[in-house]
């Protein structure tokens, strides 16, 4: 239970850290790569529910919280659920697929916007490493 409450806050600095790094690109470059963590138009459930306030939220850091604690058991099988690397890759590459969820919504960067990509990218290598590194000395 207490190895589960620390993932649940990793999760949570992680979802920050991405948020956060994000809201800075848009606020420098307009770029909209930010507004895909809380688009739920591509989530068939969750799309009905779209308007309330804070979904969108509230689906970035569940999604973030699920990801940490299913990739660390996952890990844990292997005996890497303390090594950064594995965090770095599977997160890294995984928000580079992600992106092409843009292409579901209208209200997202347009799947051909090089840059927005670029910003998501980083960013899930920025939460990839928080998570990581979180993980390995927490």
């Amino acid at each position: 239970m207490k190895q589960t409450l620390k993932l649940i806050l990793i999760g949570i600095a992680g979802g920050i850290v991405l948020a956060v790094f994000l809201k800075i690109i848009q606020q420098i470059t307009a770029n909209q790569a930010y507004c895909l963590l809380f688009e739920t138009d591509y989530v068939p459930i969750l799309q009905n529910w779209s308007d309330l306030i804070g979904m969108g939220m509230a689906f970035h850091f569940i999604t973030c919280i699920a990801s940490v604690v299913v990739l660390f058991y996952l890990l844990k099988g292997l005996h890497l659920e303390r090594r950064c690397l594995p965090y770095v890759l599977v997160y890294t590459i995984g928000g580079a697929i992600l992106f092409s969820l843009t292409a579901l919504s209208e209200n997202t960067p347009a799947i051909t916007d090089v840059a927005a990509w670029g910003f998501w990218t980083l960013g899930h290598a920025l939460f990839a490493i928080t998570v990581g590194l979180l993980v390995k000395y927490w």
